[in-house]
């Protein structure tokens, strides 16, 4: 089911704005919290397990134990990827759902090729086919109403200026760490003795698939080493709406 489906069964039946007020100020755990009252097991949390991700996993899973946790694996994970997923997944006793693509990698490069390599519609088509509907499906067979996501304010244009609660297409998105600096991000790690994806200490900020992460070079920021610049997003965080191609439009889509 696509997101434009769930749109007729999955209106709020909240105070949006009034929920963004309470929420804008909130900690991290009070917006987590908030969630977990509000919609139970229907909330589920996303997770690229990339090179913080131990901080939302950490932090969602002490407020609300058992969410489901949603991994797209597309195929083209880095093998240092997987092993961060097992460490993690025991480690906190997650309650892992591991979702892949309608199509497998080798099917895709021998029928259409490397589609990451075909400009910028090449890169759309394929997060569309190995990241965007996968979770789509995910969420439909998980039949969430709410969505945790640990995206921050200052990644990208895009995630500046979001809200802690997003409507996006009819799914209730949370937003817990969106105010939080790489700083505070840090702090937490230490605090809670949380591990770094591994590639990290080989120059990797921001980590996704093989094929469209390198490590940064000198005075780039967390997003440069994604994408070969084409994108800041991967698409499943950008509205499927009037408003995905203005943002698709301004990112090079």
């Amino acid at each position: 089911m696509l997101f434009g489906s769930m749109l007729q069964k999955n209106q709020p039946d909240f105070d949006v704005e009034g929920a963004n007020a309470l929420l804008a100020g909130a900690s991290a755990e009070l917006v987590v919290r908030w969630g977990w009252d509000r919609f139970g097991q229907s909330m589920v949390m996303s997770s690229s397990f990339g090179a913080q991700s131990a901080v939302m996993l950490h932090l969602v899973t002490q407020v609300a134990p058992g969410v489901p946790v949603v991994l797209v694996d597309t195929g083209y994970l880095f093998p240092e990827t997987y092993q961060f997923v097992e460490e993690l997944t025991e480690r906190l006793s997650l309650n892992l759902h591991v979702v892949t693509p309608r199509v497998s990698a080798a099917r895709l490069e021998a029928t259409q090729g490397q589609l990451w390599t075909q400009g910028a519609a090449g890169h759309q088509a394929y997060n569309e086919m190995f990241k965007v509907e996968p979770m789509e499906r995910a969420l439909d067979e998980l039949k969430a109403t709410a969505w945790l996501a640990g995206l921050r304010a200052e990644q990208t244009k895009h995630r500046a200026g979001l809200k802690r609660l997003e409507v996006q297409d009819g799914m209730v998105k949370l937003h817990p760490i969106l105010p939080w600096t790489r700083r505070d991000v840090g702090r937490y790690m230490v605090k809670h003795d949380l591990p770094y994806h591994p590639l990290v200490e080989k120059g990797y900020a921001s980590i996704g698939d093989t094929h469209s992460t390198r490590p940064l070079a000198a005075g780039e920021s967390e997003r440069d080493g994604r994408f070969h610049g084409l994108a800041e997003e991967c698409g499943l965080h950008v509205p499927k709406s009037l408003g995905e191609d203005e943002s698709m439009e301004s990112a090079g889509l």
